[in-house]
């Protein structure tokens, strides 16, 4: 094994992870993470390790327990999570992703780690664009993954997209490590699997994954283009008691800015991950140039404000937890709900703020039973109501 590799592969670890962190490793036992967690431990970090069993094969138990022996073996805390789950219905594979991302947060937050490694390759990257392609992808969905982000104070890394599947499993075997092999990576009900065979027919034509990865990361500067043209432009949105003023000058801006705009705008108030489907979306922006009330994924547009839809705001809560994925009420003794157009009758004072109705009706209320006890957006009652993160926050963070 070329002493080089080996350095090259210590360097991308140094280079993609912050220097005197506890670097949180997410270790399924398969190569790319193995190498991930040794590396890490070779360029002199600080480990814990945390693997997810998705109890979705026979032998996943046994395997997250001979994972956790190597780590003990190496004298790197380690911990098992299980995503414990019924029937699954739709697509396993994302909501598979999701469920170890969501455990893999909860496990570092518990564990007061604020860096958390991921194994992905430039193979993965270059899988990732290749499926975009057969998605139709636009630019967000062509840029491939982000070699960092945060996610509520908690950094998450891709320190090895520049390293290939290959080279790892190379340095493994020359190391005398071993890994375990997943036999859904030989899966072709798997859309990644087929891309992955298809990446393998299509090298003689030069499409290999170094080439589709350079070309993602060409893509990825273009979108942070884009993304600061966006933030720019998000001064013609102003965010009111948790809804937005759409600016009717949103209009003149460039129409891929225009609907980075409104996308990040229905996902700041749906909540939602991923976006509406882009004809939907373009739906909305139209009905919107023309001034037409509208409707989508849980939002409402009337009147120059986008606010949420009624039917589509969250249920009841104890005050002080988190209400409609957004808001968070203290202050006052009840549960929080809509303050609804009955709550609203009660708040006498409500004009006085200068929002419309509509807007005001899916801020939050605090209840006992029937009866109002405040209502912090339209001024009634003890309380305060704080809706986080706030929209040009999750512009640019997003």
């Amino acid at each position: 094994m070329p002493v080089d590799l080996a350095a090259r592969l210590v360097e991308l670890i140094r280079e993609g992870l912050p220097p005197g962190e506890t670097i949180g490793v997410a270790l399924s036992g398969g190569g790319d993470s193995t190498a991930l967690l040794h590396l890490a431990l070779r360029a002199g970090f600080r480990v814990e390790a945390v693997t997810v069993d998705h109890c979705l094969r026979p032998e996943s138990a046994t395997e997250a327990a001979a994972v956790a022996g190597a780590c003990a073996a190496l004298g790197v805390p380690h911990a098992v999570r299980v995503w414990e789950h019924g029937e699954i219905k739709g697509n396993l594979m994302d909501q598979a992703r999701r469920a170890r991302m969501a455990l893999i947060a909860a496990w570092a937050r518990e564990r007061g780690v604020r860096v958390v490694a991921l194994g992905h390759t430039r193979d993965d990257q270059a899988e990732t664009f290749l499926i975009g392609l057969g998605r139709a992808a636009g630019l967000a969905g062509l840029s491939g993954m982000r070699a960092e982000w945060d996610d509520g104070g908690l950094r998450f890394c891709r320190p090895l997209l520049g390293a290939g599947r290959a080279e790892l499993r190379d340095w493994l075997r020359s190391e005398g490590i071993g890994w375990i092999d997943d036999p859904t990576n030989d899966d072709e009900r798997f859309t990644r699997i087929r891309a992955r065979k298809a990446l393998a027919a299509l090298a003689p034509l030069g499409i290999t994954p170094e080439r589709l990865a350079e070309v993602a990361e060409h893509l990825a500067a273009v979108q942070d283009a884009l993304r600061a043209a966006v933030a720019a432009a998000g001064r013609l949105i102003r965010e009111e008691a948790g809804a937005l003023r759409i600016d009717p000058d949103i209009g003149l801006e460039p129409a891929e800015v225009r609907r980075q705009l409104v996308l990040g705008a229905v996902r700041w108030l749906s909540g939602e991950e991923y976006g509406p489907r882009a004809a939907d979306l373009e739906r909305l922006i139209v009905a919107m140039a023309e001034g037409r009330d509208a409707t989508l994924a849980g939002c409402r547009f009337r009147q120059g404000w986008l606010m949420r839809e009624p039917r589509a705001v969250g249920g009841a809560v104890p005050v002080g937890a988190v209400w409609d994925g957004r808001w968070q009420v203290v202050g006052a003794e009840g549960e929080v709900r809509a303050l609804g157009a009955e709550g609203l009758r009660q708040c006498p004072d409500w004009r006085a703020r200068g929002l419309p109705r509509q807007v005001l009706e899916v801020t939050p209320a605090v209840w006992q039973d029937d009866r109002l006890i405040a209502a912090p957006s339209a001024g009634f009652g003890a309380g305060s109501a704080t809706c986080t993160p706030g929209f040009h926050a999750f512009l640019l963070s997003h």
